[in-house]
């Protein structure tokens, strides 16, 4: 009786909140409750049941996400803080999509050594939940908020092994850095906030637009923020946490932090790139292909060195990022129509890289299982005894590759075309680039198939490789993806072309 006597006196309105539009979040914290009552109060044989309860909480969150897709209506809330369109809503689908391959690659692989498996898999829900926030953030402070909810769990996930030292490091690396790529980012966003004197994205585009961007410290912020998020996608020079985090850490998690923890990081820069520092691109291009050409050039060559299958795919991770960061480098306020062709290739590239990375991995968690090793040398055979499975990383290797008539070859395409359309002496410079490094990528993928397919096995061990069904069914799931996506790429692109920002929001808007 007394709260609406009060909210009048004061002046006090309650915020409109659109329980459809929050739907796929609610239904991920329900499952976490859901999950933490069932870890507590069942033996530890019965432990497993999380894993399955959370996977089906990451599905049953696709029902909102399709019911909010086919209502198309565009929903804004908290103010333009949080806001529901087709950009948001790909994005979380392809979250929820690597969450829940992440549960398949993790079961009957995460043992029960330093903690409880119920745990484990509340923390990557947990990082979900964060991601997919991300996606509908649209204000500095609900951005850092989701950057924390998806960056603490996983810096948990990453030190799972703590009793062994490479796991400890792993934590420890990804903790450290991270904390400082934190406050870099925070002291950017405070530049920014008292210059603007708004949070909200659109307001920020308005102000970058009108005096404030011509201002040293809109630079400053701008480049600071920035370098805030580059550590997360581990561009170069902010990546050296990366190998050793990915060796250290579980090889489910790895998986996990190599595209969905990635992906999250990129769609950060994308909100903040195209919404709220779109016309200031004089000084996001510089930056950018400074930071895209590093970036795949470095993370390449250091894969050339590598001997261990999980550094390997580290430094490639980190490559992979360079290409996704170079349509940025682009990017021109003087052409905003091209701005839709950027932002579409780089959701493209996400969706087919999450795919391919995430089959890549759990054939190296199949393999390493019988093996007991990381070590390229020990895939020597793999076709002899493991048929399918080397098969299955060929095709993961041809679409990272970019080598039909895996998926990756168009997605790289996309990307190629939108640099080199801007027809800029720079842009044909990136391109060339770009293409070098993809030549340079194919000697470790190609040389990782030569183990498998020409070399002898160890010892002349052939016995059978003994699969989990969840881990074969992730790779069936991922390789059928790869191939069909490949073959009819338009399956994948009308959805990227279709991640959009709200209307009003666009740049040239």
């Amino acid at each position: 009786m007394l709260a609406p006597v009060l909210a009048a006196s004061s002046g006090f309105t309650s915020p409109h909140v659109d329980w459809h539009a929050l739907a796929p979040e609610i239904i991920l914290v329900g499952t976490i409750v859901v999950a933490l009552l069932i870890d507590l109060f069942t033996e530890d044989h019965n432990k497993g049941l999380v894993s399955s309860v959370v996977g089906l909480g990451m599905l049953a969150s696709f029902i909102p996400l399709i019911t909010l897709g086919l209502d198309n209506h565009e929903r804004v809330m908290f103010g333009g803080a949080y806001v529901v369109d087709d950009f948001a809503l790909v994005l979380k689908g392809l979250f929820l999509v690597a969450g829940y391959l992440t549960v398949l690659l993790s079961t009957n692989t995460i043992a029960e050594g330093d903690y409880h498996e119920g745990e484990y898999y509340l923390l990557l829900l947990s990082s979900v939940l964060g991601m997919t926030f991300m996606a509908s953030a649209r204000d500095l402070i609900s951005i850092f908020v989701a950057l924390e909810m998806l960056s603490i769990p996983a810096y948990l996930l990453a030190s799972w092994r703590k009793r062994t030292q490479t796991g400890i490091e792993a934590g420890m690396k990804y903790y450290l850095m991270g904390v400082f790529a934190t406050a870099v980012m925070l002291y950017g966003m405070s530049l920014i906030f008292g210059g603007t004197g708004s949070t909200l994205l659109t307001d920020v585009g308005a102000a970058v637009n009108g005096s404030f961007g011509q201002e040293p410290v809109a630079v400053l912020g701008i480049v600071f923020v920035i370098v805030g998020f580059a550590f997360k996608v581990s561009a170069v020079p902010f990546h050296n946490w990366a190998p050793d985090t990915y060796e250290g850490a579980p090889t489910p998690v790895t998986a996990f932090l190599s595209v969905a923890s990635k992906t999250a990081g990129f769609v950060a820069i994308l909100q903040l790139v195209f919404l709220g520092f779109f016309n200031r691109s004089d000084t996001i291009r510089p930056f950018m292909f400074v930071l895209a050409v590093l970036t795949m050039t470095v993370g390449n060559v250091i894969a050339l060195r590598q001997t261990n299958v999980v550094r390997l795919f580290a430094y490639s991770s980190v490559a992979q990022a360079g290409f996704i960061l170079a349509p940025l480098a682009v990017i021109s306020s003087n052409h905003p129509d091209r701005a839709a062709d950027i932002l579409s290739s780089i959701v493209l590239y996400l969706i087919v890289y999450t795919i391919m990375n995430l089959g890549a991995f759990a054939v190296i968690i199949t393999v390493s299982r019988r093996t007991q090793s990381g070590e390229i040398t020990s895939w020597a055979g793999l076709f002899t005894y493991a048929p399918g499975l080397a098969v299955a990383m060929g095709a993961f290797l041809f679409g990272l590759g970019g080598i039909p008539p895996a998926a990756g070859w168009f997605a790289k395409f996309q990307l190629f075309n939108a640099v080199v359309g801007a027809g800029t002496p720079s842009a044909y410079a990136l391109g060339v680039i770009m293409a070098a490094n993809s030549v340079i990528s194919l000697a470790y993928y190609l040389g990782l198939m030569r183990t498998m397919f020409m070399d002898d096995p160890v010892d002349g061990d052939v016995t059978p490789v003994k699969i989990p069904v969840p881990l074969r069914a992730a790779v069936v799931l991922t390789g059928v993806a790869t191939i069909l996506l490949g073959v009819l790429p338009f399956l994948v692109s009308d959805i990227a072309d279709g991640a959009t920002f709200v209307t009003a929001y666009l740049p040239g808007k």
